[in-house]
């Protein structure tokens, strides 16, 4: 049996243990390219029944961690559970939308094909329409010995015999549609009890599927809003001075990107978002694209470093979008906070780029564990130290340890450091008497618009 099944037949157990409210834990393994696992917490109630020695159980709640692909997989679970511990041939999700019956999850015998994923038919033909509105009960052990159910062609012709129907309720009462099992033959040994246990899986199914279109609908206006940074170029770059110290020089500068649409947020917000909905490599190359305009510009001493995710890397299309420019006088930041699951394949992809000249830097160095398996894995040219690591360096003997640490790494591994986030005299001072050469921040210039630029 599923994990769902195991989770309500454990629920019952700790119910007659006395037991009022439980809470349960469903995991599955995930689905290639997903995270490791996933799993769905459910809190139930019980409550002593009056007509019967069980107690009646209900949904509290249901926290999923997971995707809506592996939503509709413990779904899938749940139907196949409820199918197999009713001993039917069929069991369904369907939902009511623009007057139709869509059969959206299903689970049958492998002889039983008549009903597939995706189909539909009319609403206002079906038994699921008059289980909702009373015309049908719930339970028919016999569907051919139902007046309202002869009425229907189906019922003869499939036929229909023992059939369980409830509906679908969200929780601001909206119908989503039923969850039903049935099968071409009558059973007459079916009760109220196992009418209970339908009515159980579809509350723990509705709100799974609430959940699901929650998160659609959080996601369709991400994506619209996404979608309309990138149509109506609600961006422009700006640039942040990288300085040599000994001579005092500038030597490069680093590609930010700003958003002018609302609503105002951060820029990693912005590319976080784009990340959710999949518009992360299309934003990161728009932008890309956007800071290489000032290249030619630029004196031929000075390098234009930007930013870029593992999974852009991985896509394939940047070495199209830096195709044309000097590569060596650019490079690539890796931030700190993006997560490599293949640091083979990163490597392997940049391996042609770093050939002909382009550099390799890992970001935000020191803001936590993720930065130092960068740079181990990657063996990148630069190590940039996080703000984190250098705002009060000159007050905090641990930074300083720690930075100092990192320093030590790159020199012997022949990294050059950058120090950004430098903001006091005192953090350029430290950083002077720890031999970082190279530095960036407020203190040293702001980003802003490239000379000459709007």
């Amino acid at each position: 049996m599923t994990g769902v099944f195991h989770a309500f037949t454990s629920a019952k157990k700790m119910a007659r243990a006395g037991r009022r409210t439980l809470r349960l834990m469903v995991a599955r393994p995930s689905v290639q390219g997903a995270s490791p696992t996933h799993a769905t917490r459910i809190t139930l109630r019980t409550e002593p029944s009056m007509q019967t020695r069980e107690d009646k159980m209900s949904i509290l709640d249901v926290d999923v961690c997971g995707t809506p692909q592996q939503i509709d997989e413990i779904v899938s679970d749940a139907l196949r559970s409820v199918r197999s511990l009713l001993g039917m041939q069929v069991a369904f999700v369907s939902e009511f939308r623009d007057g139709a019956r869509i059969f959206r999850h299903v689970d049958a015998d492998a002889d039983f094909s008549v009903i597939q994923v995706g189909a539909w038919d009319p609403l206002d033909a079906s038994y699921c329409q008059r289980v909702v509105d009373g015309r049908l009960p719930p339970l028919m052990r016999d569907a051919c010995q139902e007046p309202a159910a002869l009425a229907l062609p189906v019922t003869t012709e499939l036929p229909v015999g023992a059939h369980l129907s409830v509906p679908i309720r969200f929780r601001d009462g909206r119908v989503y549609g039923t969850f039903c099992c049935f099968s071409t033959f009558a059973d007459a040994s079916l009760t109220e009890r196992d009418l209970g246990t339908l009515r159980l899986f579809a509350d723990f199914v509705a709100k799974l599927l609430e959940r699901k279109s929650n998160e659609t609908t959080r996601e369709n206006i991400i994506r619209e809003r996404v979608r309309a940074v990138l149509d109506g170029r609600h961006y422009r770059i700006v640039y942040q001075p990288i300085f040599n110290l000994e001579p005092n020089a500038l030597v490069g500068y680093e590609a930010l990107t700003r958003f002018s649409l609302e609503p105002v947020r951060t820029p990693d917000a912005w590319f976080c978002e784009a990340d959710e909905v999949g518009l992360d490599e299309e934003l990161e190359l728009a932008a890309i694209r956007a800071a290489l305009a000032v290249v030619a510009r630029l004196p031929t001493t000075v390098y234009l470093s930007l930013n870029v995710s593992p999974n852009t890397i991985l896509k394939g299309s940047l070495a199209s979008a830096l195709n044309g420019h000097p590569l060596e006088r650019l490079m690539l930041e890796v931030t700190e906070h993006a997560s490599i699951n293949d640091y083979e394949r990163v490597a392997a992809t940049l391996a042609p780029l770093r050939q002909q000249g382009l550099r390799l830097a890992v970001d935000d160095a020191g803001a936590g564990f993720a930065s130092f398996r960068h740079i181990l894995q990657l063996k990148p040219d630069v190590i940039k130290l996080d703000y984190s690591l250098i705002h009060g360096i000159d007050r905090d003997g641990d930074r300083r340890a720690l930075a100092a640490a990192v320093i030590r790494f790159a020199e012997a591994t022949g990294s050059k450091v950058v120090a950004e986030g430098v903001e006091t005299e005192g953090e350029l001072q430290a950083l002077r008497e720890l031999n970082v050469n190279k530095v960036q921040g407020y203190l040293l210039g702001r980003p802003a618009p490239y000379p000459g630029d709007a």
